[in-house]
């Protein structure tokens, strides 16, 4: 019997960021499934999907925002239940992909941490990956099915060219944001500079910037990160920045996790103005007057849907997304 190519999307998301995945779910011109998903009294985690999605293409989007532990337990929960429930395919969307940052070994007896999750989403089911700004490329390699690595780069860039602030540096925080940061400076056909940063041995939370590479005197600096947590990077290159002659300091991340004490040391720094996207819940109260907040739910709908449609995800950032 032929009944012809028939594809359904199901779009399902965890409780870590229901604000974004609704914004996700209006770009597609859809609406999200019930998930119906509640604590037992011990605190485990249960789910079950209001309807049949036996054969459906099912994207499960769960940030993995505080506490990281609950929200990745959830998402994989859900992949778990889409699975056992006879999906087609399922897709992990993770904004926010956490531990990413324990990506390799950097002294002796350490987790490859983001290896862990990557193994945990793939035994619990999930076929393929959609991320934003992972913290560094090679995070696709622990997966052995496709990974889509999204940028917020256009986000931002959009951004700089409508609110330019006229002889712009874009400022690499350390060495490993370099090619990011060389990445703006060639969208926006602007000078690059970098910051030599120094994290003590031992020490997870202070960051020292020794010196400043590139022309800052008298210019507007603006600092690319992929992630701000406790923003000692931003503030400490923000600082030696202002030192060597520059006119003024924005910061960019994509990730604002914004662990204590991120806030006070933003509102003691010369940083005028924090750009992030949504891709973390920032609350109304920790919305200091300096940050504001862009969207990445079109990126990442966009992404949903070439996924879905077997067409390029690549070519929505024009190949500028690949590591």
């Amino acid at each position: 019997m032929d009944i012809g190519p028939h594809k359904r999307l199901v779009l399902l998301a965890g409780r870590s960021h229901p604000e974004l995945a609704e914004e996700i779910a209006s770009c597609l011109g859809m609406s999200l499934g019930r998930a119906n998903l509640r604590e037992f009294a011990d605190g485990e985690i249960h789910c079950r999907f209001d309807e049949s999605i036996r054969g459906a293409d099912v994207f499960v989007i769960q940030t993995h925002c505080a506490p990281v532990n609950d929200s990745l337990m959830e998402q994989l929960i859900m992949i778990d239940a889409a699975k056992r429930a006879s999906a087609h395919k399922i897709t992990a969307v993770c904004p926010y992909y956490g531990y990413s940052r324990q990506d390799r070994k950097s002294a002796g007896r350490e987790p490859i941490t983001a290896k862990l999750v990557a193994d945990l989403l793939t035994v619990a089911g999930a076929h393929r990956v959609v991320g934003v700004d992972l913290h560094s490329g090679q995070i696709q390699g622990f997966f052995d099915f496709p990974v889509d690595h999204l940028t917020a780069t256009p986000v931002l860039v959009d951004y700089l060219r409508r609110n330019d602030p006229g002889d712009i540096v874009v400022v690499a925080p350390d060495a490993g944001r370099v090619k990011v940061a060389e990445r703006f400076s060639q969208l926006l056909g602007v000078d690059l500079a970098f910051v030599n940063k120094r994290r003590p041995r031992g020490s997870a939370n202070t960051v020292e910037a020794l010196g400043v590479i590139g022309d800052v005197a008298g210019r507007h600096c603006v600092v690319i990160d992929d992630i701000i947590d406790t923003a000692g990077t931003v503030c400490a290159a923000a600082d030696r920045l202002l030192e060597q002659g520059a006119t003024e300091v924005w910061a960019m991340a994509t990730h604002a996790v914004l662990s204590d004490p991120a806030l006070d040391r933003l509102k003691a720094s010369p940083v005028s103005r924090v750009v992030v996207t949504n891709t973390l819940p920032l609350p109304a109260e920790r919305r200091i007057d300096t940050i504001e907040v862009l969207s990445v739910a079109q990126v990442v709908a966009d992404a949903i849907a070439a996924v879905f449609e077997d067409t390029s995800v690549s070519e929505i950032f024009g190949g500028h997304n690949l590591s």
